[in-house]
């Protein structure tokens, strides 16, 4: 079966007074019919700048200087402002991480999510449309939909405001929902509930989903995939299980080792990654974690990793996964016969 999306060699960059940032250097990867793809990573890595890329939302500064993206075998990088917009809400939706910096604070929220669907399909009645934000409302959860019809976004909870958003996500069915850290602005119960709702939704209507969170313990609840970024580049994706199982990249080591677990000793500190994330608009020639990475060696500081397979249907960008890297303190030395795969 094809992948509802695809994407080959993505290049991103934007136009700074400073010099050029290239935010995204050369990513591919799928996300497949009905599944969740899972992007991870820290802030700057480039994560937002790749869904911004799928809707063409780069602004006056952005440009796609490289690649492919593909929907559902159809090429968007060379359609055109209007064509974009046809895509956009009706075949591909965005949650975005704040909704109260999404939601207009004077208008209704029901005339919100009305709105969308009335740009899409300008023959519905207003009594049809509102039946049918009606439905959104209740397919999301929203409690007396009919009645929070007519409620600002001020007097909903951040809980109920995402809800909303979800909601006109839906409002024109997208084969492919992509959601920016929509959950990290709310508490760790709200959170949940937005996770089992949209995962619940997920398979009542058989959507696509691109999740992207700093978060790995987040990615845990909904995604099948995930996708490693650092530095503009995916650095390792596999299957959600076999991330946790088996991280085949410090970087994603280092990203587990910082996720709080109630069962160890309280007493024990959570583990930081040292060090920033590296220049975007002087990239290393390297592998961009090697000045924070704990098996460093001087190949990782001078040559680019190649992105190598690491096992069915897994990949990862390292150099301790070379045949030619030393034994010795190299994590990875149970994968050596993997990275011959």
């Amino acid at each position: 079966m094809e992948p509802i999306l695809q994407v080959r060699d993505l290049h991103t960059s934007f136009l700074t007074s400073g010099g050029e940032v290239q935010a995204v250097r050369g990513i591919s990867f799928d996300v497949e019919k009905g599944k969740t793809l899972g992007i991870v990573g820290e802030s700057g890595s480039g994560k937002s700048v790749t869904s911004l890329s799928i809707l063409q939302l780069l602004g006056t500064t952005g440009k796609i200087r490289q690649g492919s993206i593909r929907l559902d075998g159809e090429e968007l990088t060379t359609k055109g402002k209007k064509e974009m917009r046809s895509v956009r809400g009706s075949r591909i939706a965005m949650i975005f991480q704040d909704p109260m910096t999404s939601l207009n604070p004077l208008i209704p929220v029901g005339e919100q999510v009305g709105e969308m669907i009335w740009a899409h399909d300008r023959s519905i009645s207003k009594a049809e449309r509102e039946k049918r934000v009606i439905e959104l409302f209740q397919m999301v959860r929203i409690p007396e939909a009919e009645k929070r019809l007519r409620s600002f976004p001020h007097e909903f909870s951040g809980g109920m405001r995402q809800r909303v958003m979800i909601a006109m996500a839906l409002a024109c069915k997208p084969e492919l929902l992509i959601a920016d850290e929509p959950t990290t602005a709310l508490d760790v119960s709200i959170q949940d509930q937005i996770l089992k709702l949209m995962r619940s939704l997920q398979q009542e209507i058989g959507m696509s989903i691109m999740f992207i969170t700093h978060d790995l313990g987040v990615v845990a609840e909904l995604a099948d995939r995930v996708a490693v970024m650092y530095g503009g580049l995916i650095m390792e994706e596999a299957d959600i299980f076999d991330i946790f199982a088996r991280p085949m990249h410090p970087y994603t080591m280092g990203l587990l080792a910082s996720i709080p677990d109630m069962h160890q000793d309280k007493r024990k500190r959570l583990q930081p990654i040292p060090g920033s994330p590296p220049d975007m608009i002087h990239p290393p020639k390297g592998c961009p974690f090697a000045p924070r990475c704990p098996y460093a060696m001087r190949i990782c500081q001078e040559e680019m990793p190649e992105y190598r397979k690491t096992g069915e249907n897994r990949s990862s960008r390292c150099w301790l996964l070379d045949p030619e890297a030393p034994q010795d303190g190299n994590p990875f030395r149970q994968g050596k016969e993997a990275a011959h795969e």
